[in-house]
């Protein structure tokens, strides 16, 4: 008998990201992911719909955890500082791993449907801070403006984090994102308005 090894869902994660680096993500069947787990087919959908999810199910938990800081970011913080409050919770709690989610990212931007999948994902996350800062009293568009940065700010930070050769921890790119972000609004004045004679 096959001695028990727990980790189920990290060993599949884990013989997914193989194979599809190996004989790519359209050749590679959930038998073969189950296979290489040393798992059953049942046991892999026990975790996961089908072979998709397997790079997409930490999805929900990020938006959790995120709409959770926002929601208990200290009453006397703006939009932005709640966003950036769940940027940094984000950073710090989850468990982040530079190789597996650069093998992630290069699966997901080498098929159109999977950056679709993707994008759709972070639409859903924007949304939700949209409705939890609604939930703080804070009016539109601040609310969806807010969240739509910091969307913007976690993208661009993930994306420097897997880029970099020597990667810092992600709560760095979030951190230098932010920044960056308060530079560029910083400098944005209000367009003035005509005189009658000009237009």
């Amino acid at each position: 008998m096959t001695r028990w090894k727990p980790d189920a869902r990290g060993r599949l994660v884990k013989a997914a990201l193989e194979l599809f680096r190996e004989q790519g993500f359209d050749a590679t069947t959930v038998a073969q992911i189950a296979e290489r787990a040393g798992l059953t087919e049942r046991t892999f959908f026990r975790y996961y719909a089908d072979k998709r999810e397997v790079l997409f199910w930490g999805g929900h938990l990020l938006q959790a955890m995120m709409t959770d800081a926002v929601a208990k970011a200290p009453p006397a913080f703006g939009p932005m500082a709640a966003i950036g409050h769940a940027l940094t919770t984000a950073a710090l709690a989850a468990p982040w791993q530079v190789e597996a989610s650069r093998e992630r990212h290069a699966v997901i931007d080498a098929h159109p449907e999977l950056r679709e999948r993707e994008l759709l994902k972070l639409a859903a996350l924007g949304a939700a801070l949209a409705r939890t800062l609604h939930a703080r009293g804070v009016k539109e568009p601040a609310a969806s403006l807010a969240a739509e940065a910091g969307i913007a700010v976690f993208k661009i930070g993930f994306e420097r984090w897997i880029s970099a050769a020597k990667p810092k921890p992600i709560v760095h790119y979030m951190h230098e994102g932010l920044a960056e972000l308060q530079a560029v609004v910083g400098g944005i004045s209000k367009p003035k308005a005509r005189s009658k004679a000009a237009r």
